[in-house]
């Protein structure tokens, strides 16, 4: 489980082309501290698992469902990610509950500068819009943050400073693909309450 509190901005050193998967090469040095072949790194949101690692470089195995669900087919040599551990047993749950399992993708529309701070507006995937809602939670490449406003088909975040400069939302710019997981919790609620909602429906016939 990751909380959606980037460690560092990373970049991709190599990308190999497996045929029906793809492995890349990160650099990242933080999350390197204490890695172990297997471990879980959080790529832009997305969970992969560490193959080989040194040098401050680590490599990774994507498959090809992972490609087409998120924005990691777009990465190449150069590309900047977001780099998150696991959150360790007893740590400070600092953002929210992150699983790692892209929900889908959107693209950022625009983007507001103020004076200390951006708004900047995403489009939502049809399926996703219902768990999205107001002032609630929603990762964005890996980043925890808060829903502003949530449009039919968009919705918008604002950043602060440090979020600006310490990871990808800081650079990418309209047109660009962003990994969205929508918070876990809405999905178990709508899966609970479906079926508490059959039960009755079928209880209901079974009375008549």
């Amino acid at each position: 489980m990751f909380t959606g509190i980037v460690e560092e901005l990373g970049e991709v050193t190599a990308v190999e082309n497996l045929g029906d998967s793809s492995r890349f090469r990160l650099r990242g040095h933080v999350v390197l501290e204490g890695a172990k072949h297997g471990d879980s790194i959080a790529v832009n949101g997305v969970c992969l698992t560490v193959v080989e690692f040194g040098d401050g470089e680590f490599t990774a195995d994507v498959m090809a469902e992972t490609l087409s669900r998120s924005s990691l087919g777009a990465l190449q040599e150069g590309s900047r990610v977001n780099l998150e551990r696991p959150m360790a047993v007893g740590g400070r749950l600092g953002g929210h509950i992150v699983q790692g399992h892209v929900d889908g993708t959107g693209t950022i529309v625009e983007r507001k500068p103020s004076e200390n701070w951006e708004i900047v507006k995403i489009s939502l995937p049809a399926d996703l819009t219902r768990y999205v809602v107001e002032k609630g939670s929603i990762t964005v490449d890996g980043v925890s943050l808060t829903v502003v406003d949530a449009g039919p088909d968009y919705f918008t975040i604002s950043l602060i400073p440090t979020t600006l400069a310490l990871t990808t939302l800081g650079i990418k710019q309209p047109g660009d693909p962003v990994n969205l997981e929508v918070d876990v919790i809405a999905k178990y609620v709508e899966r609970l309450l479906g079926a508490r909602s059959a039960d009755a429906a079928d209880a209901e016939e079974s009375a008549k």
